[in-house]
């Protein structure tokens, strides 16, 4: 079982989510090199204002970032405790996947139960046709052919 790091399934969702968009990663990167203010991530990008404050707040919602007013600027930046999170839930996947793929691999390296080819057993003599039994006098086994005719 994948032990899940302080996040339940639909923080996992969320975080998941927020970084399968190539925008909200670069706003993630651009964020944890250093705080930056929503007007500066928007100038960045060629879309508007208001497409990146939305990207911001899908970021905010999964807990990716955070953001703090100072006066009228609203600045941002990224939480790298809960990138390690997701590292570590992604780390348990892999450690659950990497056993998984050992036990298969030690699996099919067995050899295989039986004889091995080297050591295959003789075929057995082939068999001597046992004679009639006295029951089946009267068989369609027992009756021989009838002889060609010739014409």
């Amino acid at each position: 079982m994948v032990e899940q790091q302080h996040l339940a399934d639909a923080d996992i969702d969320r975080v998941f989510h927020a970084l399968a968009d190539a925008t909200r990663r670069d706003i993630v990167r651009r964020t944890l090199v250093a705080e930056q203010s929503v007007t500066q991530l928007a100038a960045a990008y060629a879309m508007s204002f208001a497409a990146v404050s939305k990207h911001i707040a899908v970021l905010a919602e999964a807990r990716l970032i955070s953001k703090r007013a100072e006066g009228r600027v609203r600045l941002v930046r990224a939480d790298p405790a809960a990138l390690a999170r997701a590292q570590e839930l992604l780390r348990s996947y892999e450690d659950l996947w990497r056993g998984r793929i050992d036990r298969l691999d030690a699996l099919l390296a067995e050899p295989a139960p039986g004889p091995a080819p080297a050591e295959a057993a003789p075929a057995p003599a082939p068999r001597a046709a046992a004679p009639p039994r006295p029951d089946d006098a009267g068989s369609p086994a027992s009756v021989p052919p009838p002889a060609p005719t010739q014409s």
